[in-house]
């Protein structure tokens, strides 16, 4: 993923924990990735998260099933 303002590869060298977060982010906010989003890394960055209230009751509602 290529984004403009953020040195990602050296982010995941130095604090992989918060480039996840930040990857996951981009993805749920602006649908900024390669793939598909991984359910078990929502669900482990969960409560760091700072997506979109609405979308993030969507994702808990669709974690659950």
């Amino acid at each position: 993923m290529n984004h403009w303002s953020v040195d990602a590869e050296g982010m995941q060298e130095r604090d992989p924990d918060a480039f996840a977060v930040w990857e996951l982010e981009n993805a749920v906010n602006f649908g900024i990735r390669d793939g598909k989003i991984s359910a078990v890394a929502l669900r482990k960055y969960w409560d760091r998260l700072d997506i979109d209230p609405h979308k993030k009751k969507f994702l808990a509602l669709a974690l659950s099933r």
